[in-house]
């Protein structure tokens, strides 16, 4: 019969401890009994050093010199991955609670049955093998959603990588703004992951989808009967989220009652769920996010000035794709990584047109739709690389020049001799912008960058040159190389 567990059973009565090893050897496991804690601590010392280390401890709580419980510590602190059940011929219900609270699978009185043993090995083993599971899922949770994860050089993005490192460890709220795709719910993970929260929940919901009749449930919960439908009790999410991380996005969305109702929640970390008179406290790191810009929804009246003070704590501000477009080949190739290895398949990049396409393109579903282009040319790309063919019409429009097709060069256009058929006309506004953000860049970089030289270079106003800068998505130098 091959051996089910590796378990040593600790008892200073050696009667009884033989007696419960004997059964377990009779029901498959590799089970042996020893006297005291010392001798289970040196034990389990040389069967992880032989690389067999000891699944289940069973260990009576009574015993001279270390107790049961000074052992159940030992083991937690130096082999986290043994599970240990506690026996005891005088069981209280505290000293239960006190067992589980220090790291026991399981808690049991004498006389124990052996059927009743049996089973809790068997609980304990299970215990261990989704203890490793979840490591498991956490290391894969790390390393999707992990700071890492976060990419971009631009000094904007750089802030944000600085501000997530320094809130991550506290419980301070965070408030995201930015538009929608631009990344704000990988912040919010990033936040989590990194947070000593990690292992509990991350609770993740868009106030904004759901209808504001069910909203208040959904967060709080509500209790059997409290409206119509409400056949049983419901766990809302902040207490699915409990000791974790809850995430609610489009939080501008949310009605005035329920920002009032979110505010008492804040402040005082307690909530009512529908329905229900009777407080309950909850331990929740909250992190926001608004794809509106708060401060004007405060100014119309329409967002609480008191709940905006309350969760702008930390503000972390995403620049959409468009205001970062260096930063396009870099996120390309990372999503290429990405699903390239969920799908199974071997792509060697992207082709010099498919970049210039990419990064010419102005990316109105910013990162989120950049995400979903690559997949679709992961999927669709027959060749080594990936080429313009591989991406959809609109984006691919970008391979054959600038941002525009009007701004191209005059000696394409159908006066100038260029074929009439390639050539699509845009209003003059349009079609002046890619010029004109040329001509500022080419200024810029001639100035070395310095606003009031380069605004008196080309005979304007300092506050015109920062406008047109805004407008044309022009902040910062590109970073060189090296």
């Amino acid at each position: 019969m091959t051996a089910k567990a590796r378990t040593l059973v600790v008892d200073d009565d050696r009667t009884a401890g033989s007696s419960l090893a004997a059964y377990l050897a009779e029901v498959g496991h590799d089970a042996h009994a020893l006297p005291d804690a010392p001798s289970a601590l040196q034990a389990l010392g040389e069967a992880e050093k032989s690389g067999r280390p000891v699944d289940v401890v069973i260990s009576d709580m009574s015993m001279p010199g270390m107790t049961g419980m000074q052992l159940l510590e030992q083991i937690v602190e130096r082999h986290p991955g043994t599970s240990v059940i506690i026996i005891t011929g005088y069981g209280t219900i505290e000293a239960a609670v006190e067992a589980v609270r220090l790291g026991a699978v399981d808690y049991l009185t004498k006389p124990v049955m052996d059927d009743e043993l049996e089973v809790a090995v068997e609980r304990a083993l299970k215990n261990r093998r989704l203890a490793k599971e979840n490591v498991a899922l956490r290391a894969q949770v790390e390393d999707r959603y992990g700071l890492e994860n976060l990419v971009g050089a631009d000094p904007r993005m750089t802030r944000v990588y600085e501000l997530v490192e320094a809130v991550a460890g506290s419980k301070t709220t965070v408030l995201m703004s930015g538009e929608s795709g631009t990344g704000k719910s990988l912040v919010a993970r990033a936040i989590h992951t990194r947070s000593g929260r990690s292992a509990e929940p991350f609770v993740e919901i868009s106030c904004g989808s759901i209808p504001e009749t069910l909203l208040e449930s959904e967060l709080f919960g509500h209790v059997k009967g409290a409206f119509t439908g409400a056949h049983a009790d419901k766990v809302g999410r902040f207490l699915a989220a409990n000791g974790g991380t809850i995430f609610l996005d489009e939080i501008n969305s949310a009605s005035a009652g329920m920002q009032l109702k979110l505010l008492r929640v804040l402040q005082e970390r307690k909530l009512e769920p529908v329905g229900s008179t009777e407080s309950i406290e909850v331990d929740v790191r909250v992190i926001l996010a608004s794809n509106q810009a708060l401060e004007e929804l405060v100014a119309a009246g329409t967002f609480r000035q008191d709940l905006y003070y309350r969760i702008n704590v930390v503000k972390i501000e995403l620049p959409p794709l468009r205001e970062r477009t260096s930063d396009v080949p870099l996120l390309a190739e990372h999503f290429l990584q990405l699903h390239s290895s969920e799908i199974g398949r071997q792509i060697d990049g992207f082709d010099d047109r498919a970049v210039a396409a990419l990064a010419s393109y102005a990316w109105p579903g910013n990162v989120r739709e950049l995400s979903n282009v690559v997949e679709r040319a992961v999927v669709l790309c027959k060749g080594e690389k990936i080429g313009v063919s591989d991406l959809p019409a609109d984006v691919a429009q970008g391979g054959e020049g600038p941002l525009v097709r009007a701004a191209e060069s005059i000696e394409d256009t159908p006066a100038s001799g260029g074929d009439p058929s390639s050539w699509e006309p845009k209003p003059l506004a349009e079609a002046l912008l890619e010029p004109e953000r040329r001509i500022l860049l080419r200024a810029l970089e001639a100035n070395d960058w310095n606003r009031q030289q380069t605004a008196d270079a080309l005979e304007i106003n300092r506050t015109t040159l920062y406008k047109k800068m805004k407008a044309l998505g022009i902040d910062e130098p590109p970073r060189r190389a090296g």
